[in-house]
């Protein structure tokens, strides 16, 4: 999702407002020459940043005031009012940020700031040496977003990142959205420009094959045998798709989504397909049906379930999404399974046989634990952590996909295949391996896109013994809670960002039951 560039609207801000006309804990949006800037009032302090998200362009003045933050009603990222950071993931890169006049009854704002990174380190807790190298294994959304903010903590030391990826780190929720659609070039994808690794100091290797790692002798071990020392070690071997095993199942139009490669190879054959067959109804599969249908392509979706995403979100809106994707074309066949695919003919179980010039399998992900697993850490489906995203070894730490934390609001140990969270706790464990003793409290958030629809989900409902449902899925305007015994446990909204901000507010300053 992007915004469009307009010509700046609202007032210019080098002329002034009135005081009164910008209240306590209000915004509003400004300009000043070209750029859209937002002005915010928290009692007598008065701010002004960038009006527009860093990640994908949205308006930070219809999202809310947290504190000193702004948070984004898209994608939930979050801004310092004071500085213009980027304080949460998934936006990396800050907001301009501009000083204000209060005299005489006026508000103005002329001068642009220097950009300046808050300190965030607790106050009189000593952090100790800083580590002379840091390794991180996985060059994924926790892997990039570890260095990323090494590097804006300002640490000088050596950063390593293995992966076994052959393109440097990307935007992966844009491949099953936007670029597998074809509304969105390609130079959108990458994380950062290619640039950005060796003006920072971050030796990105590619296509770097992990062979083990050694706790005791602190190194990590390559294939083709070479060493590599570290001082603190990240493992964010994040995960990998599902594949079925079936007569057929490896035939070259059969694929799956989770790398650029992958997605190129999709586009690729989608140049000359015609009818094509996801496996599997889960999120990616429907963003990639979706992704095809714009395409036009056919799309046949096939899955064992008898929902789609029903696991997720349950019956209400698993009908709403089936309902959505047929509005636009696709066919569902649930409670079915593939039996064989025999040249461009697919059999399922039922009997019926389907075309399919291109097959995208989206049966879920297994996380890559087999590293950790061979060097001795703790695991119980995934990673275990303790609250600062480190194992069981000292100075080794794991995020992302892979591991499985302490939450705070449920006590319970989970672990969550989210962009944003393993985004968000890249950021901390970064932190963290700096001495900063930083506790991982962000609550869940993902987002998924299906068509011109967004939902938008915040918390961690496993399981849950009530859905309650607030406004109209059919009219895509509702909030739905996952309750269980009389407790919310996650939040799914179709166009209410402003109440998915507020629960994702709500439920951070919740502890753990009695």
């Amino acid at each position: 999702m992007s915004s469009a560039e307009s010509t700046p609207t609202g007032p210019d801000l080098t002329q002034g407002i009135r005081l009164a006309d910008l209240g306590d804990g209000q915004m509003l949006v400004g300009h000043i020459g070209d750029e859209a800037v937002l002005l915010a009032r928290r009692g007598a302090e008065f701010f002004a940043i960038g009006a527009t998200c860093t990640h994908y362009n949205g308006p930070l003045a219809e999202g809310i005031i947290a504190g000193e933050t702004v948070r984004c009603p898209w994608h939930h990222a979050c801004f310092s009012l004071r500085t213009g950071e980027a304080l949460r993931a998934p936006a990396l890169s800050p907001v301009s940020c501009w000083a204000v006049d209060v005299l005489d009854g006026k508000i103005t704002v002329r001068t642009r700031k220097k950009a300046v990174a808050a300190d965030r380190r607790p106050a009189g807790e000593a952090s100790g040496p800083a580590p002379g190298r840091i390794v991180i294994v996985g060059g994924g959304a926790a892997g990039f977003a570890a260095a990323e903010m090494l590097r804006r903590e300002r640490y000088q030391g050596s950063i390593v990142m293995l992966s076994d990826d052959e393109s440097p780190p990307v935007d992966r929720p844009n491949l099953s959205k936007d670029y597998l659609a074809g509304n969105a070039p390609e130079d959108w994808v990458p994380l950062r420009p290619a640039n950005f690794y060796p003006d920072h100091a971050i030796e990105l290797q590619l296509g770097a094959k992990v062979a083990g790692i050694d706790l005791k002798s602190r190194a990590v071990a390559l294939a083709g045998g070479r060493t590599l020392p570290f001082d603190r070690l990240l493992l964010a071997t994040g995960a990998e798709p599902n594949r079925l095993s079936f007569p057929g199942s490896a035939a070259p139009q059969v694929h799956t989504l989770r790398s650029l490669a992958d997605c190129r190879a999709i586009i690729d054959r989608a140049g000359s397909a015609r009818r094509a067959v996801v496996i599997g109804a889960s999120f990616i599969g429907l963003e990639v049906a979706a992704a095809l249908r714009a395409r036009s392509i056919q799309v046949d979706v096939v899955a064992p379930d008898s929902r789609p995403m029903q696991h997720v979100l349950g019956p209400q809106m698993g009908d709403f999404v089936r309902a959505l994707h047929e509005e636009h074309g696709v066919r569902f066949h649930l409670e079915d399974t593939v039996q064989a695919i025999d040249g461009t003919r697919m059999m399922l179980k039922s009997g019926l046989a389907l075309d399919a010039d291109l097959v995208v399998m989206g049966v879920g992900v297994r996380p890559r634990t087999e590293l950790a697993e061979a060097a001795g850490l703790a695991l119980d489906r995934g990673v275990l952590v303790n609250n600062y995203l480190e194992t069981g070894a000292p100075g080794v730490y794991a995020a992302g996909d892979i591991a499985r934390w302490p939450d705070p609001r449920s006590g319970a140990a989970i672990r969550v295949e989210h962009w944003v969270v393993a985004q968000r706790q890249g950021q901390t464990a970064a932190r963290n391996m700096l001495g900063y003793r930083e506790k991982f409290d962000a609550v869940p958030f993902f987002w998924s896109q299906h068509y011109d629809v967004q939902i938008n989900y915040v918390g961690h409902a496993e399981a849950w013994d009530r859905i309650e449902v607030d406004g109209d899925i059919e009219a895509r305007d509702c909030l739905l809670r996952y309750k269980r015994q009389g407790r919310v446990l996650a939040i799914a909204t179709i166009f209410r960002d402003v109440e998915s901000l507020k629960a994702e507010l709500a439920m951070e300053r919740e502890t753990v039951p009695a």
